[in-house]
């Protein structure tokens, strides 16, 4: 089997299944990598933001709106959580992670795990869009009921596993 290179050249070197198979493998997660960065904020800093204030801060006015009411639907649903920023985006945690959120080019992503989104399937299948996903476009207000029920849930499953 031979592989492509720059050009119309040709390599005629040959490959395993196991290296072919790697080599794809590589090339999905490159591929992956990338579609996840074009997805990532316009906004994002080179320096991560301390806290979820710097992190908002970081955004035109619009945008922090509606990360600020995204905070204070979160807070209202689970007031002893507390605030954080892991894998760089705002973070709350009550016995582990809770939900994660963070402002997008398009939208604001929600992630409550997936056990969070099965519970409300119906509910949360317009905006699904991957597994423990969900994305709130920016011209659209907010569905802070949903997401307060969503966080409500996560609680109740975090204490829950707490005491096993």
């Amino acid at each position: 089997m031979g592989c492509a290179v720059a050009g119309n050249r040709t390599c005629h070197r040959t490959f395993s299944p196991l290296t072919s198979r790697i080599y794809t493998l590589q090339i999905r997660l490159c591929l992956w990598y990338i579609r996840i960065l074009n997805q990532s904020s316009i906004y994002m800093r080179s320096n991560p933001a301390n806290n979820i204030d710097e992190y908002i801060a970081g955004f035109p006015d619009d945008v922090q709106q509606l990360l600020q009411q995204m905070r204070a639907a979160i807070h209202k649903a689970a007031p002893d959580a507390q605030e954080a920023i892991k894998y760089g985006i705002p973070t709350f945690t009550l016995k582990g992670n809770l939900v994660h959120f963070g402002g997008y080019k398009k939208h604001i992503g929600f992630y409550p795990a997936p056990m969070g989104i099965e519970a409300f399937k119906k509910e949360t299948a317009v905006y699904e869009t991957g597994r423990g996903t969900l994305q709130f476009p920016l011209d659209k207000p907010l569905p802070l009921d949903l997401i307060t029920r969503i966080v409500q849930y996560r609680v109740m499953r975090q204490l829950e596993k707490a005491k096993k």
